[in-house]
């Protein structure tokens, strides 16, 4: 292998045009984070690139160090997750994430290993769910892992005011998506939405658990419950975004 030349796995986020054969990718990749790379001839409709170069295909790549972008050499599909493709909501939950890991991935990302790692997961398990409720607990799952790689873990173990232990609090707690996790009775101010115990607990768990997991919480979720936790850490996300998620819109329009 040339010297210019070096691997990577990752996954395709979205593509522009640069000429009328040739296309920019923008990908998340598990050694260098976010990066671009043109793959040359991907719009003929012969390309050797085939379908390996559409949206959230996941790809082992060859790439040639360029001065400005990356040359795409070679590609060959690790996973296609072709039920995202034959199933809109399960598509847009999956932009949702491609969404948030450009609005928190970098370039050169010292996470990177372990956010392609949770992207894949997550990507594999919607493609595979067979309910909404297990698309909208994969997405959490996702969401909550997320912002604890990038240093926005949500506090759901102890009070965010005092530190005391929640276990031991009444019925309900106060979740605080502004001071970033709940808060205990004593420390609750007016700000925040009451909690349910359980589903503090519920949240707690899912952000414990690996995607492949299935706990007493899943078991017991139900559609109402899913889309009223989905909806609140989706808030906290789009609070620290650096970008406007641009899904937020048709995902309003899924989740009632």
């Amino acid at each position: 292998m040339n010297s210019s030349n070096y691997l990577t796995d990752a996954i395709n986020i979205k593509s522009y045009n640069l000429s009328e054969s040739d296309k920019i990718l923008l990908m998340y990749s598990r050694d260098k984070g976010l990066l671009r790379g043109v793959a040359k001839g991907a719009k003929k409709t012969k390309s050797k690139f085939g379908g390996r170069m559409d949206m959230l295909v996941a790809n082992k790549l060859m790439l040639y160090k360029g001065k400005n972008l990356d040359t795409i050499c070679q590609a060959e599909a690790i996973n296609t997750f072709n039920n995202l493709r034959n199933d809109m909501d399960k598509m847009i939950y999956a932009v949702y994430m491609a969404e948030i890991v450009t609005g928190f991935g970098t370039e050169d990302d010292p996470n990177s290993s372990e956010i392609y790692d949770i992207f894949y997961k997550a990507l594999a398990r919607i493609s595979s769910a067979k309910t909404i409720v297990e698309i909208l607990l994969c997405v959490m799952r996702f969401q909550l892992k997320m912002m604890r790689i990038c240093g926005y873990e949500l506090q759901l173990k102890n009070c965010v005011m005092c530190g005391c232990s929640i276990d031991k609090e009444s019925k309900e707690v106060i979740f605080s998506e502004q001071k970033g996790g709940v808060q205990c009775n004593s420390c609750a101010t007016g700000s925040g939405v009451r909690l349910p115990q359980k589903l503090r607990s519920f949240l707690d768990v899912l952000a414990d658990t690996d995607f492949d997991a299935c706990t007493i919480y899943d078991e017991k979720a139900t559609p109402k419950i899913a889309s009223y936790c989905f909806s609140m850490v989706k808030s906290y996300v789009a609070l620290h975004s650096q970008k406007k998620l641009m899904s937020e819109k048709m995902l309003g329009e899924l989740v009632q």
